[in-house]
């Protein structure tokens, strides 16, 4: 692995996805499952759950790194993921060995919608090969 590496992929969630999502976390906050609640908002409408973008950047993460261990993470999420939107997922190596831990990656994480390319979701995290 070497700086540089990275992977992306573009997905778009449904409605019925975020409900799955939010049957199998247990998180069934209105925000992401209740259409008429969300409607009176200020998004407006439905949005993912963080931890649905996270998982698929998880995925890029062990596509990029197999068999990583994901050491720490951090995401903030600056504008909302609605779902039927197309969403490039990417993940980049930006750093190495960092404080001196031979094998330890640092990875920039980004979600952005494809169609404004408005940043949805953005992070970083470290990987230990």
């Amino acid at each position: 692995m070497t700086q540089g590496l990275q992977t992306s992929v573009v997905r778009s969630f449904s409605q019925a996805d975020f409900d799955c999502f939010a049957r199998l976390s247990g998180d069934d906050n209105p925000i992401h499952v209740d259409p008429g609640f969300s409607r009176d908002t200020r998004f407006g409408r439905t949005v993912a759950h963080g931890l649905l973008l996270c998982s698929v950047l998880r995925g890029l993460i062990e596509k990029l790194i197999p068999d990583g261990r994901l050491t720490d993470q951090s995401v903030m999420f600056p504008a909302p993921t609605f779902a039927g939107d197309a969403m490039r997922f990417a993940v980049a190596v930006v750093g190495r060995d960092h404080e001196g831990k031979k094998g330890l990656m640092e990875c920039k994480l980004e979600v952005k919608r494809i169609a404004d390319s408005v940043v949805t979701c953005q992070g970083q995290c470290r990987v230990v090969k």
